[in-house]
């Protein structure tokens, strides 16, 4: 099994970064890569994977697991494909983890926080995320940005608090951004994830 996913190839070639998208729940590949043209870097690959398991109520729609009861089978089972994914896509691409920057919005921002630092990434970045457990993280750890919506009434803001404090414990590099808004990329956040990528 491997994900499927919408690439978008940089202007310039060959690509010198890499940048993955991890939709939410019920969302698809396609929600995300609709950001790719305002992010505009010339030498950036981008790629949107869908998630492998089709929402129940969503046509179209996909998910990492179902949130509507403890599904530990599917988690377990998504962790391990993107994995597996992330892990061929130096491969795939030519681009090295230390190049690529993994992000995630909402139920893609969990699954950016849990698989995230297995992997020597660039950078992780989980907008209105949330941690399902402690992650494993090393010294080498990738720097961390958490952006949330302090009206955000899918993730509570505490999950985005708790998953900054838990990281920061672990040593990682945490960069936290509260903004005045719900559960939802607004410019001010694609703004916000620009400046932490290109730093």
């Amino acid at each position: 099994m491997t994900l499927e996913a919408i690439t978008i190839p940089s202007e310039n070639q060959p690509s010198q970064y890499l940048l993955i998208g991890l939709h939410g729940w019920g969302a698809n590949a396609k929600d995300l890569a609709t950001l790719a043209p305002i992010f505009n870097w010339k030498n950036t690959q981008m790629m949107f994977p869908n998630a492998p398991f089709s929402h129940p109520h969503v046509a179209d729609g996909r998910m990492w697991y179902d949130l509507q009861k403890y599904d530990e089978v599917g988690l377990n089972r998504s962790r391990q494909e993107l994995k597996n994914w992330l892990t061929s896509l130096e491969s795939s691409t030519g681009i090295p983890p230390q190049q690529t920057f993994l992000v995630g919005f909402s139920q893609g921002g969990a699954m950016t926080l849990d698989v995230g630092f297995s992997l020597p990434f660039a950078g992780l970045c989980a907008l209105s995320g949330y941690l399902h457990s402690e992650p494993e993280v090393d010294q080498f750890s990738p720097p961390t940005l958490i952006i949330h919506g302090t009206e955000d009434a899918i993730v509570p803001l505490n999950a985005a608090q708790k998953s900054r404090d838990t990281l920061q414990e672990k040593g990682v590099n945490v960069t936290y951004q509260e903004f005045p808004m719900g559960h939802e990329i607004t410019p001010e956040v694609i703004e916000t994830l620009k400046r932490f990528i290109s730093k």
